[in-house]
């Protein structure tokens, strides 16, 4: 058995989420894969910042938060350290960095992942920031310091569309990337083609908790843009921006552009799309009429989907959740398995 000591930069729903499943499941994981997580630092902004170089236990770390909302009252060989100095000065082999993800500077969590390769810890993140924004740089540098660097997070939560792509289908030759990458506009558009106008399906979207009170960056596309990065960055070697997408939202849908659609036997999907022709890049991410006789179209609610088309094998869909606390936790847990693997 392989024992790694984590340092959790962030600790909310996706950080609780990890160590639900490390409480519930931690034993099995272990039986299973020969690799053993103990979390030592945890750096959050509001619940505080503890360091204990033995490990703490996850029921512990999860009834304490659950009831306090601080983690103060645990024990700590060192407190009140920022996200930095937990990164330097802890024992942690692997940093998992999950702060507050911001698509147009990535920081302050390009400067958290950077630091932790710098000082040669594993880093698997949940944010898109650093692999929308520096993705490339980052997975260099990362190779220059002998350590890995995880993203499965970014663009499906747990689905792993990611590992799908740059394991199972290294080789098959992917030309074109299609995918319902933001569960709250495909939530909003299957309502809308039950009936519901836009602004009630908004209404009851943010009533769920799909969208924020200020839904622009799911219903204009930013979200779906960011992960397009990401797919282009690793399953393309495409250094594009956000910039560079072709981008349109939702929001000017109607009614009649429903009932259009559903004449031709098609759904409206917001469909982030890569393709390449000619040695270029193409990237959007657009409202788009598809058939139903595609996969996509019979992709409804909240869940996501990608279809990766190939030299070699044609057409392959992966459909799956594309946001939550456990689903999410899962995709660390993903990246840290694979480093395990690697390192074995």
């Amino acid at each position: 058995m392989k024992m790694y000591r984590l340092a959790l930069i962030g600790f909310g729903n996706v950080g609780q989420g990890f160590v639900q499943i490390l409480r519930d499941y931690g034993e099995t994981i272990t039986t299973e894969t020969g690799a053993s997580f103990r979390i030592v630092a945890i750096c959050d902004a509001l619940k505080g910042s503890i360091y204990q170089p033995e490990g703490y236990d996850p029921a512990e770390l999860l009834d304490v938060v659950q009831k306090n909302g601080k983690l103060e009252s645990l024990p700590a060989k060192a407190r009140n350290m920022d996200a930095i100095q937990t990164i330097v000065v802890s024992n942690a082999d692997v940093v998992v960095e999950m702060s507050f993800t911001d698509l147009k500077t990535g920081q302050p969590a390009i400067q958290y992942v950077d630091a932790a390769i710098k000082n040669k810890k594993h880093v698997v993140t949940t944010n898109k920031g650093p692999a929308a924004l520096a993705y490339q740089e980052l997975a260099e540098q990362a190779r220059l310091y002998g350590v890995k660097f995880g993203v499965e997070g970014t663009v499906m939560s747990g689905t792993p569309a990611l590992g799908l792509a740059t394991q199972l289908l290294q080789g098959a030759g992917i030309n074109k990337i299609q995918g319902i990458l933001n569960g709250t506009t495909n939530y909003m558009l299957t309502k809308m083609a039950e009936g519901a106008s836009y602004e009630d399906v908004l209404q009851e979207a943010q009533s769920l908790g799909y969208a924020e009170a200020d839904p622009s960056g799911d219903v204009e596309g930013h979200d779906a843009a960011g992960k397009v990065v990401i797919l282009a960055a690793m399953l393309m070697d495409a250094e594009i921006k956000l910039s560079d997408i072709d981008l349109e939202g939702i929001t000017k849908i109607t009614p009649a552009d429903i009932e259009l659609a559903a004449q031709h036997n098609e759904k409206w999907k917001l469909i982030g799309a890569l393709e390449k022709k000619d040695g270029q890049i193409f990237a959007s991410v657009k409202p788009t009429r598809v058939p139903l006789s595609h996969p996509l179209a019979g992709v409804d609610g909240a869940t996501n989907a990608i279809t990766y088309s190939t030299d070699l094998l044609g057409d392959v869909t992966l459909i799956g959740a594309g946001a939550g606390r456990m689903e999410t936790g899962f995709a660390v847990l993903g990246d840290l398995l694979g480093i395990h693997r690697t390192l074995q």
